[in-house]
């Protein structure tokens, strides 16, 4: 089922972590917005040896995704990216971006509404 595909998968990217030679100039960049939930044995030291967390954006960095994503909309007067980007708390920049996509579409379904 499922789970052996993940294992396999899993065992693969491990034995490819492992094959690599030392001497070559070889860099493996992953990424992942769940690390919670990785295997313990990709984390090992020899696998993956550095971490680099871009934490979530904070309040200004959200409102600040939120104008550059909504630049070319037609927004209403008043419409404040501060007050938006505070009722999104923990949101990532992929979710902010997301927010204004389904504004737009709200907003096309509501014109063709009226």
């Amino acid at each position: 089922g499922g789970d052996s595909e993940v294992q396999r998968t899993m065992l693969e990217l491990l034995n490819q972590l492992d094959g690599f030679e030392a001497t070559k100039n070889i860099k493996v960049i992953m990424a992942t917005n769940r690390i919670d939930i990785l295997d313990p044995a990709l984390l090992r030291p020899g696998r993956i040896d550095r971490k680099i967390e871009f934490p979530a954006p904070d309040e200004k960095a959200r409102a600040d995704i939120l104008k550059i994503h909504s630049r070319k909309m037609n927004l209403m007067r008043g419409i404040n990216m501060r007050k938006i980007a505070e009722a999104i708390p923990g949101a990532s920049g992929a979710e902010v971006k997301a927010v204004c996509t389904e504004a737009g579409m709200f907003a096309l379904r509501e014109r063709r509404i009226h």
